[in-house]
């Protein structure tokens, strides 16, 4: 089903697809066997027909729901970013040939969503955090298929909404130091309020959330995407606790700096010296490994240090 994206809060003609997610596509992605990717042009090269390892590798087809994928990738150019309702697999970029979202085809989508633990969320436990009157609440799952663009990570910025007031706007990869984002954070705040007044203020359901926005090379904003105001979506620069309770944001502007009643508070990595690894890189790391490293399991902490002392005792 090809729709306008976000066409009803902001006009724009940001062309999507959204397809309803197949309950056994769904139970696919989830099975924690061997990677199997499924939706594949062409099958490996290496099997023989009628071979044990042919039966090893085969994977489920899901010979309708591949068709309407591939129909929707040719649709919007040949290459999307794919997503579920609510995340995109930003964890599993590197386990991809080409290092990035970027999909041509059902097995590139199948890839990214098996080996991300953002997916697995989403389909485990979607409404983390979350409180509810509904004991047992509903949810479609769908899959989001946008343009393929090429997008500059300096220009894209995370802004929150709390109680439809701008509060505030984060550099959104806050690992880097961007020189012309510290020189323009002035520009960029006061062009990201304009955009928000303009087109979002009062036009979306709820009046806590979050957005994020590109501002290319001309100067101009331009939507990305809409998340959830909690602890689910990631606070970048700022804490969940300074976002909730006000608490903090009143006292990040230059001394001087006149600010105007509503005026968000913009945050941005100011120098080269705060400069941090990327949140993504851990998950590229088994987990218990992660873990051990961490701390978080005692219990596997526990064995590992067993293993090396009954090692170090046979020796």
């Amino acid at each position: 089903m090809c729709i306008t994206f976000w066409e009803g809060v902001t006009g724009e003609k940001e062309k999507c697809v959204i397809l309803p997610l197949p309950e056994n596509v769904k139970e696919y992605l989830l099975d924690d066997g061997t990677l199997v990717v499924s939706g594949r042009e062409d099958p490996p090269s290496h099997a023989q027909e009628g071979s044990d390892d042919a039966e090893e590798i085969q994977a489920p087809e899901f010979p309708e729901f591949t068709a309407k994928v591939q129909e929707a990738i040719s649709s919007l150019g040949g290459s999307v970013f794919p997503k579920l309702n609510w995340s995109a697999p930003r964890d599993a970029y590197w386990i991809a040939m080409n290092s990035s979202l970027k999909c041509k085809a059902l097995s590139d989508i199948f890839l990214l969503f098996k080996s991300s633990d953002f997916i697995t969320r989403d389909l485990t436990q979607p409404f983390i955090h979350c409180t509810d009157d509904s004991p047992d609440p509903s949810l479609d799952y769908e899959l989001v298929l946008r343009k393929w663009c090429e997008l500059i990570p300096g220009a894209e910025f995370r802004c929150f909404v709390k109680e439809n007031k701008l509060i505030g706007i984060s550099q959104r990869d806050y690992t880097q130091y961007y020189d012309h984002i510290s020189k323009q954070h002035e520009e960029i705040c006061r062009s990201i309020q304009e955009f928000f007044k303009k087109h979002i203020q009062y036009k979306f359901l709820d009046e806590d959330f979050v957005f994020d926005v590109y501002r290319d090379s001309r100067g101009r904003t331009w939507l990305i995407d809409f998340n959830p105001f909690g602890e689910v979506t990631d606070s970048l620069l700022f804490t969940w606790e300074e976002l909730t309770s006000g608490k903090n944001l009143k006292g990040d502007h230059d001394e001087g700096e006149t600010t105007e009643q509503d005026c968000p508070v913009f945050r941005c990595t100011n120098s080269k010296v705060t400069v941090q690894p990327s949140p993504y890189l851990s998950y590229r790391l088994p987990k218990d490994f992660v873990d051990l490293s961490t701390g978080e399991d005692v219990h596997k902490l526990i064995d590992f240090l067993k293993l090396v002392r009954s090692n170090e005792n046979n020796f």
